[in-house]
């Protein structure tokens, strides 16, 4: 059961080389979303052999993440495991979400930084902790994080749900479709290597956790 490394990346020269030469190790695809970038983000891509896709300008976290969704499932992928471009996750990790995503038929894994919370900062910290305590309230999932970009796939979750934001709320309404349409989802406890990414993160604390606050009463 073949699975694909997805990342979407902008202007993410700093960071990229080390998230592309981890993962090249562990021998699965890497396809890599290049969202617009403006710096030599499309030619570390190239340069570590990895599958290059590419929006002419910015579009959003949403959009790369819908494009290379859209790529993996047209060649014939059963798993997408996705990771930002920014070095917070430990890429090592992924064959050990995958397992326990399988093992315990998930359909969304979320690769956890629960622990850490109290390492990050202003909203993020705030709307990590709360928006945790409203999924669980209004779904029932056992979710300790729910906005880690670090998680797992199905593809029979991906070619049943219809998506449509473009910017980080995305991963929020993939958890509320999931949710909605009878899928199954779960987190496994994976420490970050940078648990707060303010500094290399293109997150805009107020529009975007305003964004995801939005989609998650929308999709109540």
């Amino acid at each position: 059961m073949a699975f694909c490394i997805l990342i979407p990346a902008f202007n993410a020269e700093k960071t990229l080389t080390a998230v592309l030469h981890d993962g090249s190790v562990l021998g699965n695809p890497l396809v890599v979303v290049d969202d617009g970038s403006r710096d030599a983000t499309a030619n570390i891509i190239a340069e570590h052999g990895a599958i290059l896709l590419r929006h002419e300008r910015n579009l959003g976290k949403g959009r790369a993440l819908r494009t290379g969704f859209a790529w993996a499932l047209d060649h014939g992928f059963d798993t997408v495991v996705t990771l930002d471009a920014d070095g917070q996750h430990d890429v090592s990790s992924v064959p050990r979400v995958v397992a326990a995503a399988r093992e315990g038929g998930f359909d969304i894994l979320i690769a956890s930084r629960h622990r850490q919370f109290q390492e990050m900062g202003g909203l993020r910290k705030v709307w990590n902790r709360f928006g945790v305590w409203c999924m669980r309230q209004r779904t029932g999932f056992e979710i300790s994080d729910s906005q880690s970009g670090f998680r797992c796939y199905s593809g029979r979750l991906l070619r049943s749900v219809a998506l449509d934001a473009e910017g980080y709320n995305l991963e929020m309404e993939v958890l509320m479709k999931a949710w909605r349409g009878g899928f199954s989802i779960g987190s496994l406890p994976v420490p970050a290597r940078v648990a707060d990414g303010r500094a290399t993160s293109h997150f805009r604390p107020v529009r975007d956790t305003w964004n995801i606050c939005m989609t998650f009463l929308r999709y109540m």
